[in-house]
């Protein structure tokens, strides 16, 4: 017997229409049910203010919303109803969501779970609007195997080091935590959009927006997007732990931007993660761990919510960081790739020109901004959250963090990657280099890494004039090192010793 005769399936980070929580419970609990979308303008207002127009992600959600659309579509024809699909606005989506909600006449909307700190203010307006005109708001947890306050101490208290919560959330998995959502079997009660809601899915031009390279990326949209590489990754998982440090390998999945929009589901990569992590196959272990980490960073956000305008370790908020004409400077040096750093240079090449970086090299441009060139790490969490196709707020804020030492589980303000040793481990050849600087290209191997090493004549023959073909260093790493220690001084340990 339905709970409810009408309700709402509120579609946000989760584009899909198979193992969904919240459609899923949706569908069991009313007669018949109504499928939305909304291009937030609080959201996207801000992206065309910073000039952004021209976004990787509104052009994948887009493209996932088509697919959806025809998904949605597909169910109901199953299920003898024509006319089913999906309803996508435009505006505030506080404003959107009640006003549909009383022109469907439903009794509730149902939605899955976002902890970021704007979303958790929207769905509280939301909620609070729906409960005066009569209707409910339930929500679910989808996005992540283990949310909020899943997984505590034995104090009872959120995690805030990664391995003592690793082990737990291991110890708490269970298979109802991977069995997916059966959508397909209670999708009768998809109900077609009415006629005056009926449209197509906007184009990007009707949101504001102007087309991207996504088209020409190596990335497919939408739930068969995420298929195609998930089978494709499945063939080399038990190679991940090796390959994955190598920017110039294919060693990810690269389902991180679908894990973002739900366009895929956790439960899913989970479920294949895991059976083998039990075989002892030590590429899906590894890869298992990258999606406890991605739990543990949504956790942290839910338990620890100053961590988006603060440093989790308030006293890392007292470090000085540069200022100025010269910290400008050096600031538009990294992020055009001018820093003189091979590495560095064509990890920033490879975010404008993708909206990906590889994640190693997430780590080693984070360092650079902050240890050598001692800007604060915001600095760098914004540039991220522009330019990453994949961004996430707790996953971008948790790696900034760890890079400046200010975050839970960070490495130590004294451990600061060399960006030269840091190419020639994890790009040997200069393979990536090549791709991203194909200025750099003739030079020999050994001085791809540190081109103002070369001798005059090696520079020459490649082509390669220091300060005009290619920048020189902006800083000296060593001269860096030190003036990062002293900055960092002031969080400094009885007893630490630096290494």
């Amino acid at each position: 017997m339905n709970t409810y005769d009408h309700g709402l399936m509120w579609f946000r980070r989760d584009l899909r229409a198979q193992d969904n929580a919240a459609l899923h419970h949706a569908l069991k609990a009313c007669r018949r049910v109504w499928c939305v979308f909304v291009f937030d303008t609080d959201i996207l207002d801000p992206l065309l203010a910073r000039g952004l127009q021209a976004d990787r992600r509104v052009e994948f959600i887009r493209a996932s919303l088509v697919e959806l659309d025809e998904q949605l579509r597909a169910l109901g024809q199953e299920h003898g109803a024509q006319g089913v699909g999906l309803i996508v606005r435009h505006g505030k989506a506080q404003q959107v969501i009640p006003a549909l909600a009383r022109q469907l006449h439903v009794q509730a909307v149902f939605a899955n779970h976002d902890d970021e700190p704007h979303a958790h203010a929207r769905d509280a307006q939301v909620r609070g609007d729906l409960a005066h005109a009569g209707a409910m708001f339930h929500g679910h947890k989808d996005h992540v195997i283990f949310e909020r306050r899943e997984v505590l101490t034995q104090m009872g208290q959120a995690y805030g080091v990664f391995t003592p919560y690793k082990n737990a959330w291991l110890r708490q998995l269970d298979d109802f935590q991977l069995q997916a959502y059966p959508v397909r079997r209670h999708a009768g009660a998809l109900a077609p959009v009415p006629a005056e809601l009926a449209a197509p899915v906007p184009t990007l031009a009707d949101i504001g927006f102007a087309p991207t390279n996504l088209s020409q990326l190596p990335l497919p949209t939408g739930s068969r997007g995420a298929t195609q590489l998930l089978e494709d990754f499945v063939e080399r998982i038990d190679r991940y732990h090796e390959a994955r440090d190598f920017p110039a390998v294919k060693g990810p999945s690269y389902l991180s931007v679908h894990l973002r929009f739900g366009t895929v589901s956790v439960r899913q990569l989970a479920r294949v993660a895991y059976p083998m992590h039990l075989q002892g196959i030590q590429g899906a272990s590894t890869w298992l761990s990258e999606l406890i980490w991605r739990d543990f960073y949504h956790q942290i956000l839910a338990n620890f919510p100053h961590v988006a305008d603060k440093a989790f370790k308030p006293e890392y908020d007292h470090i000085k960081f540069e200022h100025g004409k010269h910290a400008e400077a050096l600031f538009a040096a990294w992020c055009e790739g001018r820093t003189g750093y091979p590495l560095v240079d064509a990890a920033m090449a490879q975010i404008h020109q993708t909206g990906y970086m590889h994640n190693r090299l997430r780590m080693v441009v984070a360092s650079f901004l902050v240890k050598d060139l001692g800007l604060h790490w915001r600095r760098g969490e914004q540039h991220f959250a522009d330019h990453l196709i994949d961004f996430d707020l707790a996953a971008n804020n948790g790696g900034w963090q760890w890079a400046s030492s200010s975050g839970c589980d960070a490495q130590p303000y004294f451990r600061i990657f060399n960006p030269v040793s840091q190419s020639e481990k994890f790009d040997p050849q200069g393979k990536f280099i090549k791709r991203y600087l194909p200025q750099l290209a003739d030079l020999p191997e050994n001085c791809l890494h540190a081109p103002w090493q070369a001798r005059e004549l090696e520079l020459a023959a490649a082509g390669v004039e220091l300060g005009k073909t290619y920048p020189k260093p902006i800083v000296d790493h060593a001269e860096a090192r030190e003036r990062t220690l002293l900055r960092y001084a002031v969080v400094k340990k009885p007893g630490a010793t630096p290494k």
